[in-house]
């Protein structure tokens, strides 16, 4: 990648760049474009404002020279114009002005211009406008490679990080699975999963790694991976308490030994479901209490953290609970991305989470998507600041 950045910059700045000249006066047009001409560059002509843009709107150009004082179209009109066009905003203009029409030049420039040229034209004074313009449109140019290609990195990097969550939520009779991840920005450090153990047991996972972006998304897929490769390695006979506690433990003082000096850690909702009786063994480890309604209609209960976060020290370790989710029962992980969410009335807050799902019924994808969609209500058009996840199980009526 930094190959190809290189030898594309590389020839952008060796390419002739493209001046549009614009001016009444042919013979002022073509004097500035013999002289642009001896300086290695390649020129375009209007003759007014509505010529150069419909020039600017046809082809590329690096720079323009722009008279002021021209019919049909002058040249404060044209850069105003050529300011709100988005292909153009961003393209240098310098205002070709007269000596003593010095406030029609601090106009220009109050209306985006980025230099002035004085009639007469001085050969050198040409010069140094040109290429100090040029200079800058180099550097735009450069920027907009350089970004583009880092967006299509990330790009490629989302792609790779989805591919960590599961394609499907497993199928379990009696029971519904719902889930949704979306990472604040293009990869992020949230993540869940569901799977089924070659025992019959359902694994369901939340985490949430500290801080986002990239460096977020390269240990959420480490997190991922540890905890699903230990859990599928459960010994003979273990009990699920001792595979969540085996599995996390590996995680924790994998993380914390190798890569301690990084101080990186996440927080875990880590459960083992027995479909048949509806026993579920869970440990929290410093992540948010999730919300579990045992009946339509009755109390939420949340289940309290039961241990650190996994990769703080090594060594720690995390007690686990377990309870049997009732016929109609309904479990809501999520990570504080959602409660931390900003609106203009402020946080979402807990509270609002808990009264969005008291409201809902359904499946539990239907539950997911009723407090996402309550969630991006209260946010409405302010930027997310932290990615959010969540996972929900439900146990139908008549299942047990």
């Amino acid at each position: 990648m930094i190959s190809t950045l290189a030898s594309s910059s590389a020839e952008h700045l060796e390419r002739p760049m493209r001046i549009l000249v614009v001016d009444d006066l042919e013979l002022n047009r073509e004097l500035l474009v013999r002289r642009i001409q001896r300086l290695g560059h390649e020129t375009g002509m209007a003759a007014n404002g509505r010529e150069a843009l419909e020039q600017l709107q046809q082809q590329d150009w690096d720079l323009v020279l722009l008279d002021i004082t021209m019919p049909e179209m002058d040249g404060y009109e044209t850069l105003r114009r050529i300011r709100l066009a988005p292909h153009s905003a961003q393209l240098p203009v310098v205002m070709v002005s007269a000596i003593d029409e010095s406030e029609s030049v601090v106009r220009c420039l109050e209306l985006g211009a980025d230099d002035y040229l004085p009639k007469p034209f001085n050969p050198v004074v040409l010069q140094a406008r040109i290429e100090a313009s040029l200079a800058k449109k180099r550097l735009q140019d450069h920027r907009s490679e350089l970004f583009q290609a880092l967006s299509r990195e990330l790009q490629i990097g989302q792609r790779i990080q989805q591919g960590f969550l599961p394609a499907e939520l497993p199928q379990l009779s009696g029971w519904t699975l719902g889930a949704s991840c979306t990472p604040a920005r293009q990869v992020g450090g949230d993540f869940y999963d569901a799977y089924t153990l070659p025992g019959g047991l359902l694994a369901l996972v939340a985490a949430d790694v500290c801080d986002k972006g990239v460096g977020a998304a390269l240990y959420m897929a480490l997190f991922r991976t540890l905890l699903r490769a230990m859990a599928c390695q459960a010994l003979p006979d273990e009990s699920p308490s001792a595979t969540l506690v085996r599995s996390v433990a590996f995680a924790n003082d994998y993380i914390a030994t190798v890569h301690g000096h990084e101080n990186m850690f996440a927080t875990v909702f880590f459960a083992l479901l027995e479909p048949g009786s509806g026993r579920m063994y869970y440990l929290n480890a410093g992540h948010e209490a999730p919300f579990l309604q045992q009946a339509e209609g009755g109390a939420m209960h949340r289940l309290a953290v039961t241990g650190p976060a996994v990769g703080l020290l090594p060594g720690n370790r995390c007690g686990v609970q377990s309870l049997t989710m009732q016929a109609g029962a309904r479990l809501l992980v999520y990570t504080d991305g959602a409660t931390e969410a900003q609106g203009p009335s402020g946080a979402y807050g807990e509270e609002s989470l808990g009264q969005a799902l008291a409201s809902l019924a359904g499946s539990a994808q239907n539950m997911v998507d009723g407090v996402c969609a309550h969630l991006a209500g209260h946010v409405g058009a302010f930027e997310p600041h932290d990615d959010v996840t969540f996972l929900a199980l439900t146990r139908e009526r008549g299942s047990a």
